[in-house]
């Protein structure tokens, strides 16, 4: 599929966002195909770790514009429905048997910070930026904050939620956001080196670590389908509002929003 590409060898699945025209935005067929690949590599005994990244200067950038613009018209029983379809991908990245690795090549944004966060290991480049802008727009971001929250506390996520700022690679791994920042010559490196340390582990022993990780946290796959059901409804909610109607309008159209009318 053209917006994904796929790459096997020793073991190891490379996973590409393949939408650099766009910055490796979300659109269905992304998030579909994306969600297959994952549910596929969770049941290959010869996978033993799953690459994550972007091609060309963006991770991904969260949602697409077409999507949005495709989105101001829809129900709200429709905006919960999409919802869903991202917050299964991202239960599947989450939960997913097999290890997994962020190569954070750009910005990641939105969305594209939530698969950040879902995945086990990140490794930044050092030209990296974080944001999650959502409140910008008037919505919030609730698919991904579960697994954010998880990821940086309850401190960060009350400051980057509220604010929406950008910040750099360093400042997600004093986060806890990723676990490493390189040059961007050395990413393939670092990546390489981690993957490597996940295949000398048992294929048993990996996969029981990572599951005792989630019940030692005291969640699962199951009690996050709980949650997902409560945030696709926050943000179909926040969609149809008049307020997250301007949000998006203003940004498609690159124009403050009215809530910020005079400055």
């Amino acid at each position: 599929m053209s917006s994904l590409q796929i790459h096997r060898a020793n073991g190891t699945l490379t996973l590409t966002l393949n939408r650099p025209e766009v910055h490796n935005a979300f659109d269905g067929e992304l998030i579909s195909g994306l969600t297959s690949q994952l549910q596929v590599a969770g049941n290959d005994p010869e996978t033993r770790v799953v690459v994550l990244t972007g091609h060309g200067a963006s991770f991904s950038a969260g949602a697409d514009l077409n999507w949005m613009r495709s989105m101001l018209g829809a129900s709200e029983k429709t905006n919960e429905h999409d919802a869903l379809q991202l917050a299964r991908l991202l239960r599947t990245l989450n939960y997913l048997p097999v290890p997994t690795v962020a190569r954070v090549n750009g910005a990641a944004i939105g969305g594209g910070l939530g698969l950040v966060a879902c995945c086990d290991i990140a490794v930044a480049s050092d030209t990296a930026v974080f944001a999650l802008s959502e409140a910008r727009l008037g919505l919030a971001p609730a698919i991904i904050s579960p697994y954010v929250f998880r990821r940086i506390g309850e401190s960060q996520a009350r400051r980057f939620f509220l604010t929406g700022e950008r910040f750099d690679a360093e400042h997600a791994r004093r986060l806890g956001l990723v676990h490493d920042v390189v040059d961007p010559e050395n990413l393939d490196e670092a990546v390489e080196g981690l993957c490597d340390a996940i295949r000398r582990g048992g294929p048993q022993g990996v996969a029981e670590s990572k599951k005792l990780v989630f019940h030692a946290a005291g969640h699962s796959a199951d009690r996050q389908l709980e949650l997902d059901q409560a945030t696709a409804r926050l943000i179909a909610r926040l969609r149809i509002s008049a307020e997250g109607q301007e949000g998006m309008r203003a940004f498609l159209e690159k124009r403050p929003p009215g809530w910020l009318a005079g400055e």
